[in-house]
């Protein structure tokens, strides 16, 4: 699918009768609003179902197993050979106020709380139904899942709200992660499921909520602890057969376990090529099987959850700020706009296209590495081109880069530099390389790191002024010293220190440089996807540029504009609302809601 071509273009189907008898062609193709007529071959009908998914993320998968559960019949295909998509490589972090894993586990959260705080952080810009909605389906979402399939959820114990400080921000979190789930229960299918982002250790089980105590492995009682918990759960895991599986692939395979159970159909390596449509209603999709086009008839609707489109170079230099690229996302590469771009086509309007779920990344050879413990961690800092430090290093990962760019223009900070000493390195973990350990020569070869024995040198490294470096430095160290970051607040908000070393006083966020060498991290705007899409209502319904509502066509996940807007209200504010919208969205077409 060209993603430059003409947005408003939209194929109908006009014989509902031919289709259904399984004819090669249909008696003409109209094309949108404005457009002139036109007259093609259909492709050949592959089969008709009351619901055709676009995606086996998150999301769809969601969708698809909430519509099978309604009684409904249902085809789930995917552009990739594997399922799973982004959130199969991510954390799976589920931000969900109020559902019955917290409540249990005694998080003090009420539907007032909730609201007040979803409402402080994304503003008005959100309509307040669809926001209600997240928050009154969530929950719900949530049981339904874990009655049908064989998915566990913990909670992230101290990951705190990103801004708890507002109005129903609670400091010890609300975020939820999919519990250790064996993976021969996919049988076959395991094979298919997308690898993660990154791998887990050898003979492992690791938890999202563990790195936080791994990064502290060689200088916390607690963390060691954690690692040789690690360890022994991957040995009884190895003891009982199994192959365990947490975080993403955990999440991605026991949503996959559910759709088999339920009898749903998941169709890899085939990609959306365009919707159709039958007097205004949404009716179909064509897609690519086998290396041939045919067309998915849908009696109740399509659900498209095909991702974001940050894979999508011309998307990106459209709708996004420069500097940008595709080299460093770590969303699933397929994410190329695809299912966004033929909704467009469908008349669908798109919001947000110019953000992402932000975060500072590290453009390592291969894939760049999206940077959480370790700009956050005591004994570093971030500087802009002029040497200076520009942003809480602490603070949400999206907030920086969102600083990052607003002061880009003016102020070049893109990229920017984390700098940390010897003193850091022989105390944390960083990426997954052991403290004290040679970091790989490619990093430096690629000109992602660089290490000097002063801090002048490390300055004339990265073509920075030496001496505002050095003031710089200097004027952090005092700060460090006192446990009070005057400067730009790194310390005063509880979500500061998740990703922090307690032990370090009178600030765990804080700590002086004093031991040479130093190394230096070049620091891009990486993302975990894109959060612009077709814009939908509180029933997953997309919606054209005036307000009204598209019949037969939904979305959920990254194809549509995220409910958090431009913010990001905590640990898995991607997944729990693609989850749940995606659960609205066949509710929606089953016509319950």
């Amino acid at each position: 699918m060209n993603p430059e071509s003409d947005s408003a273009r939209h194929t109908q189907l006009p014989s509902r009768r031919g289709v259904l008898a399984g004819t090669a062609a249909v008696a003409g193709v109209a094309v949108g609003v404005g457009a002139t007529a036109a007259r093609a071959a259909a492709p050949p009908l592959l089969g008709t179902y009351d619901v055709v998914v676009i995606g086996a993320g998150a999301a769809g998968m969601t969708a698809a197993l909430t519509a099978a559960k309604q009684g409904l019949t249902c085809v789930v295909v995917e552009k990739a050979p594997t399922f799973g998509g982004s959130a199969a490589r991510s954390g799976a972090g589920i931000w969900i106020p109020n559902n019955s894993v917290i409540l249990a586990a005694g998080v003090p959260d009420t539907p007032a709380k909730a609201a007040a705080y979803l409402a402080a952080v994304v503003g008005p810009e959100i309509p307040a139904a669809r926001q209600q909605a997240f928050l009154a389906h969530g929950p719900a979402m949530l049981s339904f899942v874990m009655a049908n399939s064989p998915l566990r959820f913990r909670w992230m114990e101290g990951y705190s709200d990103y801004y708890p400080e507002l109005p129903g921000g609670l400091p010890n979190g609300r975020s939820i992660e999919p519990d250790q789930l064996d993976g021969n229960v996919l049988g076959a299918e395991l094979a298919h499921l997308n690898p993660p982002y990154l791998a887990v250790p050898s003979g492992m089980v690791v938890f999202s909520a563990d790195y936080k105590w791994l990064a502290l492995s060689a200088v916390s009682v607690k963390g060691a602890a954690v690692a040789v918990e690690c360890l022994a759960r991957g040995t009884r895991a190895a003891l009982r057969g199994e192959t365990p599986l947490t975080m993403g692939q955990a999440l991605a395979g026991g949503l996959r376990a559910g759709l088999a159970s339920a009898g749903v159909p998941v169709w890899l390596n085939t990609p959306l090529t365009d919707l159709y449509s039958e007097a205004g209603t949404v009716t179909g999709a064509v897609v690519t099987r086998n290396g041939t086009p045919g067309l998915l008839r849908a009696r109740r609707g399509v659900i498209v959850g095909s991702g974001g489109f940050e894979h999508n170079a011309a998307m990106r230099n459209q709708y996004q700020q420069q500097p940008i690229g595709t080299e460093w996302t770590v969303g699933a590469k397929e994410n190329t706009g695809d299912g966004i771009r033929a909704g467009e086509r469908a008349g669908g309007s798109l919001a947000l296209m110019d953000d992402a779920w932000w975060g500072p990344a590290i453009p390592l050879p291969g894939e760049p590495y999206f940077c959480l413990a370790e700009r956050t961690l005591p004994g570093g800092l971030l500087v802009n081109a002029a040497g200076s430090r520009f942003v809480n290093e602490a603070g949400p990962y999206s907030d920086v880069v969102h600083t990052m760019y607003e002061r880009n223009p003016t102020d070049p900070d893109i990229p920017a530099w984390l700098i940390v000493d010897q003193n850091y390195r022989n105390r944390y973990l960083f990426k997954d390389i052991a403290p004290t350990f040679v970091l790989p020569a490619d990093w430096y070869n690629s000109g992602a790191a660089y290490k000097a024995w002063t801090v002048d040198a490390l300055a004339t490294a990265i073509g920075v002024p030496a001496a505002a470096l050095r003031t710089t430095v200097s004027r952090f160290n005092s700060l460090a010293l006192n446990g009070d970051d005057t400067d730009f607040g790194r310390g005063d908000s509880a979500y500061d220190h998740y990703y922090t070393d307690p032990a370090v006083l009178p600030n765990s966020c804080l700590a002086p440089l004093w031991l040479p060498p130093y190394y230096v991290f070049r620091i891009v705007p990486g993302d975990l996807g894109t959060k612009g899409g077709l814009r939908t209502d509180a029933r997953a319904r997309v919606l054209r540029a005036d307000g009204t509502v598209i019949p037969g066509l939904y979305a959920a996940g990254n194809a549509s504009a995220a409910v958090m807007g431009h913010s990001y209200a905590g640990a898995g504010s991607t997944i729990g609302p693609a989850m749940t919208f995606g659960y609205v969205a066949a509710l929606a077409a089953a016509g319950v809601l």
